[in-house]
C-alpha cells in the first residue's frame, strides 16, 4: 500500500486543490484499490512548491540554477527496491517536489491544472519506484508505466 506525506510549500496550491493533502489520497486510494504496486506499505513524501523554491532546490541538489516542473529524489534503485519488498514491511521511497508555477502557466483552468497535476506527481513516482528515461526505450517503457497508473486514478 503507498501512502503519502504532502506539504504545502506554496498557498498558491489552495487556489488549484483546495485540500490538496486529501485529494492526492483519494488519487493514491484509487491506486492502491488495484494493487497493482505493493502490498506491503510504501511511503513518499511530496513538496508542493513554486518556481523560486524548486529553482533552490534544483541548483542545491542537481547543479542546475533553474525551475523545473517536477523532481524526484529516489532513496533506492530499482533492484534495491525489488530486494526491499521482499525483506522489509514498510520502507521510504524518496521525495517529489511539483511546481505550481510552471504548471499554471501551461494551463487554461482549474481541471487543467489538475490533470497536469496528476501527471506530474505519477511521473516523480514512477521515478521514486527506479525506472528512468535517458534512452529512448525507458522513456516508452516509463510512459506505459505512467499512462496505466493515471488511467486508474481518473
Amino acid at each position: 500500500m503507498i501512502k503519502v506525506n504532502v506539504i504545502v510549500g506554496n498557498k498558491n496550491w489552495i487556489k488549484f486543490i483546495r485540500k490538496p493533502e486529501a485529494y492526492l489520497k483519494r488519487k493514491i486510494n484509487l491506486l492502491n484499490k488495484k494493487k497493482i504496486l505493493f502490498k506491503k506499505n510504501v511511503f513518499f513524501s511530496l513538496l508542493l512548491s513554486n518556481n523560486s523554491e524548486i529553482k533552490k532546490i534544483n541548483k542545491k541538489f542537481r547543479n542546475k540554477d533553474k525551475a523545473t516542473d517536477v523532481l524526484s529524489f529516489p532513496f533506492y534503485e530499482k533492484n534495491e527496491i525489488k530486494n526491499l519488498l521482499k525483506n522489509n514491511s514498510e520502507f521510504y521511497l524518496g521525495d517529489i517536489i511539483v511546481n505550481l508555477d510552471k504548471i499554471a502557466n501551461k494551463a487554461n483552468n482549474k481541471e487543467e491544472i489538475k490533470v497536469k497535476f496528476d501527471k506530474l506527481w505519477i511521473h516523480g513516482l514512477t521515478h521514486l519506484l527506479g525506472y528512468k528515461h535517458r534512452l529512448n526505450k525507458d522513456y516508452l517503457r516509463m510512459k506505459k508505466i505512467e499512462k496505466k497508473f493515471y488511467n486508474l486514478i481518473i
